[in-house]
C-alpha cells in the first residue's frame, strides 16, 4: 500500500470484527488498519496494558517500547511505535506478517526514509554483505559489529580502540583513566571514558598535584619509612618514658613498674617465642629514674625488631648514630615528623595519587585533556548516523514483534484463533494424561491464585525445575475431563516451554473451579458413593474393633475362670430374655419400617405405565444431578482468561470466556490414535462376576413378571 497517511481518518476507516471470547474483537489485517488505530475507541481494544516479563517476545522490543521503563507496556506506548512504524514503513502491513526481514525498499522514500536507506546500506558494509538488499535482526545482534570501537558512533564515550585508531598516544591515558575513574560502557559494548570521567580526572590530577607541592622538606621515601617505624612502636616507647618518669618522680614505684619476679616466673614454664602476645605485653625495657631507652641491647625481645627498624630508618637518618634514645630526644624526632605526618593524612583519596611523578608531568606537558576532548566531539558529531542505525534497529525488532504484540494486546487473535500460542503462554503441561496448554509463567504464587480463581478455571501451580535454569513457577489450566481424584500438591509431570525444553513440574497448590458438565452431572453420585464407602469403612472398622475387644475380654475372663474359678452369684441368669425379646422388637420395627417405604417405593414404581418409568428414573436423575449441573453450567459459562492475566499484571479490558468447546482445545485428552490395535486382555485383570450379568437379568426378569402379572403385556 503506498505511503499515505489520509487513509487513517476515521471516517474512511471501515473497522472489521470477528467474535471470539463472547466478545467482538476488531482485526487488524491491512495497512490502513494500522494507520487509524489511533481514532479505535480503547474500549474496544482487548487489553490497555501488559508486564514487559513473562511474554514470548523479546525482551530488546519490550524494552523499546516501554516508554517510561517502569516494566510495563502501555496503550499510548502502543499507538506510539505503531505510528512510528506507519511513517517509516511504505507499508506498515509487513509488521502483520512473520518474519525479521526488512527490505531496503520497503523504506519510505521521503527525507527520513532515505537517511535510514544510506545508514542501512553502512550497516550491511559492516556486516559483510554490501550487495544485500535486505537487513535481517541478526545483522545487529553484535554491538561491536553495528557500533564498530573504532569508529565514532556518536554517544561521546571514548574506548581506547577510538583513541588508537585516532591519536595513539591517548590509548594508554583512555585505560589509565578508565581505572582511576570509572569507565563507561561504549555503544560498541567497549568501555571507555565519557565527560564526566575525563572531569573527574583532572580535578584528581589539580588535587594531587596540589598535594604534593605542598610536601614538607626531606626525602620522601626517607621520611615516610622513618614515620612508619616511629609509628610502629610509638605506643609502646611512650609508655617506656612514662614508667621512668614515674620512678623519677617515687624510685620506690621502680620495681613495681619493672619486670616482676611473678610475670617471669608465669612465662618460665612455656615455650617462648618474640611473638608471644605475653611478653609483648611486659615493659619495652627495664625501669631506670633516668629516662633513657636502649637502642642495642636491654630491650624486651617482643620489641626488638622493632626498635632495630626505629634505630636504622628513623633514629640515624634524623638525629644521627646512637645506642640510646633520651625522652627529649623522642620528643624531637616526633615533632619532625608531625608535618610529615599531617601533608601524609592530607593525601587525596584518589588512585590518581599513586600515579608517579613522570606520569603526571606527561599529562601537563602534551595537554591530555585537550587531546581527548577533541576526540569526544570527534565521537559526537556521528550521532546522526548513531541514531539512525538505533532507528533501523527498533524497525527491526518492531517488524518482527509489533505485528505478535498487537494480535495479543488490541486483540487476543493469537489465542483464540488457535494458529499459533499466544504471547503469554508459557508452554504445556503434561500430568494425568491430560495436555494442558494454557500456562502461563507467574512469580508468586502465593499473590496470583486469590485474584487468578475469578477466572473459574481448574488451576495448577507448579515449581518447574531444570538442571541449569534458575527455577520457575507456572500456573496451568484444565479445562477439559474430569477433576482427578489426586490432584493434589506434590503431584509431578512434566512441563515443556516454548523452546522445546522439558522442566520436572511438581503441584504445589490446586485451585478447584469446575471443568466440564459431565463431571458436574456425575459428581452427585460420586459424593454419595465416597459418602457410603465412607460410612461403610467406619461401620466396619468400628465392629472390627468391638470384636477383637470383646473377643479379648473374652479370653482374658476365661482365663481368670480357669485359674480362680467361682460360683455363680445368685439371682444371675444366664440369658435374660426380656431384655434381648425388645431388643429384637425394635430391630424388626426399624427393618419394618425400611422394608414399608421400599415396597412402597417398588409398588409405586411398578404402577407406572412402562413409558412412564424412564420418565420418572430420568426424573430422579434430574433431581439429583439438576442442581451441580446448573452451577457447574452457571460458572463454566463465567470462565474468564482475564483475572487469570490480571493477576500477572495484565489489564485486560474485555472478558476473554472460555466456553467449553474452546476448553476442549486448551486441554487434550489421552486417545489412541486413528487405527491403533487393542492387544489381548490383560491376564491380570480381576476376574469379572457373575452378578455383573445375573442382577440385571433377574432384575429383568421380575419387571417382566410383574408387568405380566399386571397386564402390560395385554395377555
Amino acid at each position: 500500500m503506498p505511503h499515505a497517511p489520509a487513509t487513517a481518518a476515521a471516517g474512511a476507516q471501515r473497522w472489521r470484527f470477528f467474535h471470539a471470547g463472547g466478545v467482538e474483537q476488531v482485526r487488524l489485517d491491512h495497512a490502513a488498519d494500522l494507520w487509524a488505530l489511533a481514532e479505535l475507541d480503547p474500549k474496544l481494544w482487548a487489553a490497555l496494558a501488559c508486564p514487559t516479563a513473562g511474554l514470548a517476545i523479546a525482551p530488546a522490543t519490550l524494552a523499546a517500547l516501554d516508554s517510561d521503563g517502569d516494566g510495563r507496556v502501555r496503550l499510548p506506548d502502543v499507538l506510539a511505535a505503531v505510528r512510528w512504524v506507519c511513517q517509516r514503513l511504505r507499508d506498515p502491513a509487513l509488521i502483520l506478517s512473520p518474519g525479521d526481514v526488512l527490505p531496503l525498499a520497503a523504506l519510505t522514500d521521503d527525507e527520513e526514509g532515505a537517511a535510514l536507506q544510506a545508514a542501512a546500506r553502512e550497516l550491511l558494509a559492516r556486516a559483510g554483505r554490501p550487495d544485500a538488499e535486505a537487513l535481517q535482526v541478526s545483522d545487529m545482534a553484535d554491538p561491536a559489529q553495528v557500533f564498530p570501537p573504532g569508529l565514532p558512533n556518536g554517544d561521546g564515550v571514548v574506548p581506547a580502540a577510538l583513541a588508537r585508531a585516532e591519536d595513539a598516544g591517548l590509548a594508554d591515558w583512555v585505560e589509565r583513566i578508565a581505572a582511576a575513574c570509572g569507565a563507561t560502557l561504549d555503544r560498541s559494548g567497549q568501555p571507555g571514558i565519557d565527560a564526566d570521567a575525563l572531569a573527574m580526572c583532572e580535578a584528581d590530577v589539580a588535587a594531587v598535584s596540589a598535594w604534593q607541592a605542598a610536601r614538607p622538606p626531606g626525602d620522601p621515601q626517607t621520611m615516610a619509612a622513618a614515620l612508619h617505624a616511629v609509628d610502629a612502636v610509638a605506643a609502646k616507647v611512650e609508655d617506656h618514658f612514662t614508667r621512668c618518669r614515674l620512678a623519677a618522680f617515687d624510685p620506690r614505684a621502680t620495681a613495681a613498674l619493672d619486670w616482676t619476679p611473678e610475670q617471669v616466673q608465669a612465662l618460665a614454664n612455656q615455650a617462648l617465642s618474640p611473638d608471644r602476645p605475653e611478653l609483648a605485653a611486659l615493659p619495652l625495657a627495664h625501669v631506670q629514674p633516668s629516662a633513657v631507652l636502649p637502642l642495642r641491647g636491654g630491650i624486651n625481645p617482643a620489641w626488638a625488631a622493632a626498635i632495630a627498624v626505629l634505630r636504622e630508618q628513623a633514629v640515624t637518618p634524623l638525629l644521627g648514630e646512637r645506642d640510646t634514645l633520651e625522652a627529649d630526644d623522642w620528643v624531637r624526632l616526633c615533632e619532625r615528623l608531625g608535618a610529615w605526618r599531617a601533608w601524609a593524612a592530607a593525601r587525596p583519596d584518589t588512585p590518581v595519587a599513586d600515579w608517579d611523578a613522570d606520569i603526571l608531568a606527561q599529562w601537563r606537558a602534551t595537554d591530555v585533556p585537550a587531546r581527548l576532548r577533541a576526540l569526544m566531539a570527534l565521537d559526537r558529531e556521528a550521532v546522526a548516523l548513531a541514531d539512525r542505525l538505533d532507528a533501523l534497529q527498533r524497525l527491526l525488532l518492531w517488524r518482527r514483534d509489533l505485528g505478535i504484540l498487537l494480535r495479543n494486546f488490541v486483540n487476543f487473535e493469537d489465542f483464540y484463533s488457535g494458529a499459533q500460542p499466544a504471547a503469554f503462554q508459557a508452554g504445556t503441561l503434561f500430568i494425568d494424561q491430560r495436555e494442558c496448554r494454557l500456562c502461563l509463567p507467574v512469580a508468586d504464587a502465593t499473590t496470583h491464585a486469590p485474584l487468578a480463581a475469578y477466572s473459574g478455571l481448574y488451576l495448577l501451580y507448579c515449581q518447574c525445575e531444570r538442571a541449569g535454569e534458575p527455577a520457575m513457577t507456572i500456573v496451568a489450566a484444565l479445562t477439559a475431563g474430569d477433576a482427578p481424584d489426586f490432584m493434589v500438591p506434590g503431584r509431578n509431570g512434566v512441563f515443556v516451554d516454548r523452546q522445546g525444553r522439558d522442566w520436572s513440574a511438581r503441584v504445589v497448590r490446586v485451585v478447584e473451579n469446575p471443568i466440564s458438565m459431565r463431571e458436574a452431572f456425575w459428581a452427585p453420585y460420586k459424593r454419595i458413593a465416597r459418602l457410603i464407602g465412607e460410612q461403610v469403612r467406619k461401620f466396619a472398622s468400628a465392629r472390627e474393633q468391638a470384636v477383637q475387644a470383646q473377643a479379648s475380654e473374652r479370653v482374658g475372663a476365661g482365663a481368670g475362670a480357669v485359674q480362680r474359678p467361682e460360683a455363680k452369684p445368685v439371682g444371675q441368669q444366664a440369658f435374660d430374655i426380656a431384655r434381648f425379646a425388645g431388643i429384637f422388637a425394635a430391630i424388626g420395627l426399624a427393618l419394618g419400617a425400611i422394608g414399608t417405604a421400599l415396597v412402597a417405593v417398588v409398588t409405586g414404581f411398578m404402577q407406572l405405565a412402562w413409558w412412564q418409568m424412564p420418565l420418572a428414573v430420568l426424573g430422579l436423575m434430574v433431581l439429583v444431578s439438576g442442581p451441580s449441573v446448573l452451577l457447574a453450567w452457571l460458572k463454566l459459562r463465567q470462565r474468564n482468561i482475564g483475572p487469570l492475566l490480571d493477576a500477572n499484571g495484565w489489564a485486560v479490558n474485555i472478558r476473554a470466556r472460555i466456553s467449553m468447546p474452546f476448553g476442549v482445545r486448551l486441554t487434550a485428552l489421552a486417545t489412541l490414535p486413528p487405527g491403533a490395535q487393542r492387544g489381548a486382555a490383560d491376564p491380570d485383570a480381576d476376574v469379572p462376576s457373575a452378578w455383573r450379568w445375573l442382577a440385571p437379568l433377574l432384575a429383568a426378569l421380575a419387571v417382566g413378571v410383574w408387568g405380566w402379572r399386571a397386564g402390560w403385556w395385554g395377555v
